[in-house]
């Protein structure tokens, strides 16, 4: 998919009055199939920028532009057919905590189904093969039927990120897909997901922390700073004094993993006598 950006601005409509854009006017372009990151510290406008590109947000001024359409000007039934072939992972995946793993995953489905299909599908987990080869890339082909609730916070972003696998989108955003995984794990659900959008010819957008990730795996790497774009480079091209300059105070490189709290109630004493 063909994403141009000419000079789009985003305010959140929930911002305060006076209160700094989201993103400055903005200009990009990203060819069909391509693959970019995009780094910066936080609150650079990384997730910002993936609203953007997803559809989910509007520009406050300037275009966006996907396949020569501005989704802005569509009438609402060609702007759900557009939004279908678009996957937007979050950092947190929406997942119900009493849905079956098998059932999350066929949810990357959904866009490109009628109302009918859908509701069958969530009734009924139909193709669970499918969704099992999917969570076998992630090795999790052994939760296909967990709840989601008894996960693991690493295992739920690698059923979300299975989900992408599932949808047939021509564009992928994803939303630091990696903040909740050990290095390994990090390592090759990237290797994953860049593949799958290389052998379907998928646009790949990810917003990462993980700045030695984004570097391995992407061929381009945007900057962003306080909304602003601060440079758009090969990884060759991203040098410690341009990584420096870009974070400031705050150190590039992945945030600490966590996990989900421990919810397991503790276990009560009783003192007899």
């Amino acid at each position: 998919m063909l994403i141009e950006l000419q000079a789009a601005a985003l305010r959140h409509p929930a911002a305060t009055a006076g209160a700094a854009p989201a993103l400055h006017p903005l200009d990009l372009r990203i060819e069909p199939g391509e693959q970019l990151a995009v780094i910066g510290p936080s609150g650079a406008g990384k997730t910002s920028l993936m609203l953007l590109l997803g559809c989910a947000l509007r520009p406050s001024s300037g275009r966006l532009s996907l396949d020569g359409q501005d989704p802005w000007q569509l009438p609402g039934t060609a702007l759900r057919r557009l939004r279908s072939r678009l996957f937007l992972a979050p950092q947190v995946p929406p997942l119900p905590p009493r849905q079956r793993v098998v059932t999350a995953v066929l949810a990357g489905r959904l866009p490109g189904m009628g109302w009918g299909a859908s509701l069958r599908m969530l009734v009924h987990a139909r193709d669970a093969a499918a969704a099992q080869a999917a969570l076998a890339r992630f090795d999790l082909e052994g939760k296909l039927f967990d709840r989601v609730d008894r996960l693991s916070g690493g295992e739920r972003q690698r059923v979300g990120l299975a989900r992408a696998l599932m949808a047939d989108a021509r564009l992928l955003l994803v939303d630091e897909p990696l903040s909740a995984l050990d290095p390994s794990r990090a390592a090759q659900a990237m290797q994953v997901l860049v593949d799958d959008a290389r052998s379907r010819g998928a646009t790949l957008v990810a917003s990462l922390h993980d700045v030695p990730a984004a570097l391995r795996h992407f061929p381009r790497i945007l900057g962003l700073r306080e909304g602003r774009l601060q440079f758009d480079l090969p990884p060759q091209d991203v040098t410690p004094a341009r990584l420096a300059a870009l974070y400031g105070d705050e150190p590039p490189g992945p945030p600490p993993a966590f996990e989900l709290p421990d919810t397991t109630p503790a276990p009560v004493v009783v003192m007899c006598r």
